[in-house]
């Protein structure tokens, strides 16, 4: 670049690093229209990259079209506007552009491949994307390392993840770091963690790296498999990879749902050592994590201490106070959102009308279930109905309860009936409670705990003839009863526990504690049946 040209870029680079607001675009651009900086394609791949990073895509599109570079424009200046438009609400442009390419008299290269497939990916269009494949096989560039990442990421992504697994493993000579993530993450968004625990293992270890790990992580936290996400967390410490915040997030996500508080405040303290806590986010899982692991003071004391607080924050920290009973408080803390401004969301509402469902604040309820229309225009779920219903039933309303079941504009869930159900377990209503089982029946009709809510109803008002004849059909339909279930933390490693498992490595020790309460519990010759089944381990 000549020296001139080069200061020039230099200046234009650091105007462009300054930019934040579309009016510091308008400026940077009224810089460069008089110096004749829009004739270097350079200058101009820079300032559209730019618009690009805060969103002005439109504005960069407009530039592009009408700059003199673009009359002579190089594969470069064509690639950034691809990559644009690509990111942008509109992928669909960055097809066309890409497209054009050779109306303009240039050749694709393997950056023009990678960034329109991005774009493919945004519309999961997977013919488009195998179009797109054909045509790089054309050019040669199907081979490249970066063609083939985007590939495997298009395919996995528009949930073709068997051809994405085909180019992989015909890629060997050319796998990289970059590669193999991109098959770790093609079967960890599909769900399919047992595939990509194989091919993490697969990986070799001098490349694997902090997002190797946290795509394992993430995928075990959003598929429901919290105890494998700890566990691939901390086996990451043991070989000294330092995480970032996604993984410090899925792991905190897992926490919460196990309960692990210790590990949880670990992590904590790890994110205050790495100066992760500017991090919105990061506040947010924490305030979730120490609420639901039992802790609500310091839930409320991150709360407090987070400066930037948005609609995600005010809600994890009602909806915590509420799953700890606190009634009154999260109510509170909903007219301090309000105070500051912060206007609340449909989510904000669930938490709003579970705090209200836990105090039995019947009146409350119907207030805030009506301002969420009249005040916020929030236009109510299934979910808020279910909340309603929930309100009513455990309070006693259950006609009320039952009546807006029929009102909603929607069809009941078996969350809705099963809410209906447990309500009339706790205040003794056979009737209703048979007619929640009919339609759960239909819609879950294996789900074990349903069936024993209603003998409960039965035993308690003696009914039972009706409860036999309920466990009967339970038998004759081949329901069984799902074994219970538990967790407990030790030494920072959560241990799990199903009832009648004995595959834990310490079960032999676990059932002679057992034993040995039961021994203090019951007089001697109680405890030959209840523990005759405990006792039996296999040789």
């Amino acid at each position: 670049m000549r020296r001139g040209l080069q200061l020039q870029f230099d200046r234009v680079s650091w105007l462009l690093r300054q930019c934040s607001t579309p009016k510091h675009i308008q400026q940077a651009h009224g810089f460069m229209v008089p110096r004749s900086l829009v004739h270097e394609n350079l200058i101009l791949a820079r300032f559209i990259d730019t618009c690009s990073s805060l969103g002005l895509s439109d504005y960069a599109s407009s530039v592009f079209a009408h700059c003199p570079a673009t009359h002579q424009p190089t594969i470069y200046l064509y690639n950034t506007m691809i990559k644009a438009h690509a990111l942008s609400p509109s992928p669909s442009r960055a097809v066309s552009l890409f497209n054009s390419i050779q109306l303009a008299a240039l050749r694709p290269d393997s950056y023009s491949f990678s960034f329109v497939l991005k774009a493919v990916v945004r519309l999961l269009q997977l013919q488009l994307g195998a179009q797109i494949h054909c045509h790089a096989i054309a050019t040669g560039f199907a081979a490249d390392a970066n063609v083939l990442t985007a590939l495997v990421h298009m395919y996995s992504s528009c949930g073709c993840v068997s051809h994405a697994r085909a180019l992989f493993d015909g890629a060997f000579f050319v796998r990289d770091a970059a590669l193999w993530n991109a098959m770790i993450g093609g079967y960890a968004k599909l769900g399919d963690l047992d595939s990509a625990r194989h091919v993490f293992e697969l990986m070799p270890h001098s490349i694997r790296n902090v997002i190797s790990w946290t795509a394992l992580i993430a995928g075990y936290a959003q598929t429901n498999r919290p105890h494998e996400a700890i566990t691939v967390f901390q086996r990451m410490q043991v070989e000294n990879v330092e995480p970032d915040e996604i993984a410090v997030l899925a792991a905190l996500s897992a926490c919460a749902h196990l309960g692990a508080l210790h590990l949880g405040e670990w992590i904590h303290n790890y994110i205050d050592r790495h100066g992760f806590r500017k991090l919105v986010s990061l506040n947010n899982a924490l305030i979730d994590m120490y609420a639901k692991s039992g802790n609500i003071m310091k839930a409320l004391r991150v709360f407090e201490n987070t400066k930037c607080k948005t609609v995600v924050t005010w809600t994890t920290m009602i909806a915590g106070l509420a799953l700890h009973g606190l009634a009154r408080e999260a109510l509170q803390m909903f007219s301090q959102m309000e105070r500051a401004q912060i206007k609340p969301n449909h989510i904000t509402f669930i938490a709003i009308l579970s705090a209200c469902s836990h105090g039995r604040l019947v009146e409350l309820g119907h207030w805030y279930f009506n301002i969420m229309i009249s005040k916020y225009g929030i236009e109510p779920k299934i979910v808020h109905y279910g909340c309603m219903i929930d309100l009513l039933g455990r309070a006693g309303y259950l006609e009320e309860a039952h009546e807006l079941v029929k009102q909603m504009p929607f069809e009941a869930n078996p969350a809705i009936w099963g809410s209906l159900l447990a309500a009339s377990n706790i205040h003794g209503h056979a009737e209703l409670g048979q007619h929640a089982l009919q339609h759960l029946i239909m819609l879950e009709p294996h789900n074990s705990g349903n069936y024993a809510l209603l003998s409960n109803i039965y035993g308690a008002l003696g009914r039972w003839n009706d409860s036999g004849m309920l466990r009967k059909i339970m038998r004759d339909t081949g329901v069984k009863k799902a074994p219970g279930g538990s967790s407990v933390e030790v030494n920072n490693r959560v241990h799990e526990f199903m009832a009648g498992d004995k595959s834990h490595s310490e079960c032999t020790r676990i059932y002679g504690v057992l034993f040995k309460i039961f021994r203090q519990l019951k007089p001697a010759g109680h405890l030959q049946n209840d523990c005759e089944e405990l006792l039996e381990f296999d040789e």
